[in-house]
């Protein structure tokens, strides 16, 4: 038995209601999320860097090539600790992630530690903004109509990166990630008209620079 099996549907902390259809379901893909949101490539620069600094500096002190060697690699066990962690997280994270898409609403249900389930109803989605990346996934983050908040620390890593004051929920690494726009810009658009376009960058961004009240149910 998992945490999620109570779910009377997948990733729906409960039935649709009448009238209430799923539009689109889906997961983060891993390894994007380990790059993106844990950045597991910056932490491996980190290190390679701090390597090279150690050997370096072990040179100069007039040690050998082998001892440089080994004062270099001697951080290769806390390196690859660190990596495997952040991979460990990401995976983790995406394998209790459930993204869904309804004609009336955003749902976002993850957590493998405090499971969640937060609802996002379209009447308070201001606008939605989707970011790509080179592989094709991407991040579709929606900013809730004022006075609608939710606090970062409660939906990160489900969140857009830097948007600390107003904390925009997102669906994190989703594979195909302009299809699943083109279908919350329908499904906006059918309750605010053309103000419910997805706004998309021109040029796709391959880094993770920077670039809805949420009833948690």
């Amino acid at each position: 038995m998992t945490e999620h099996e109570f779910e009377p549907v997948r990733g729906l902390p409960g039935e649709l209601p009448r009238g209430e259809t799923m539009l689109w379901q889906g997961a983060p893909d891993w390894w994007s999320l380990a790059q993106r949101a844990f950045h597991m490539r910056t932490v491996a620069l980190y290190f390679g860097l701090l390597m090279v600094w150690r050997g370096g500096s072990a040179a100069m002190a007039g040690q050998d090539t082998v001892g440089a060697l080994q004062a270099a690699l001697g951080l290769a066990p806390v390196a690859i600790a660190a990596l495997g962690l952040l991979a460990g997280l990401a995976f983790m994270t995406a394998r209790t992630t459930v993204y869904t898409i309804t004609n009336k609403r955003i749902v976002l249900r993850f957590g493998f530690a405090l499971p969640k389930a937060i609802n996002i109803p379209f009447a308070i989605v201001e606008s939605a903004t989707l970011k790509t990346n080179s592989d094709g996934s991407g991040d579709l983050g929606v900013t809730l109509s004022q006075p609608n908040k939710v606090a970062y620390l409660l939906i990160w890593p489900h969140a857009r990166p830097w948007k600390i004051t107003r904390p925009q929920p997102s669906m994190r690494a989703i594979p195909d990630a302009a299809a699943v726009a083109t279908q919350l810009m329908h499904a906006l658009k059918s309750v605010h008209g053309e103000r419910g376009v997805v706004h998309t960058p021109a040029t796709p961004i391959h880094e993770t620079a920077p670039q809805g009240v949420l009833s948690p149910a």
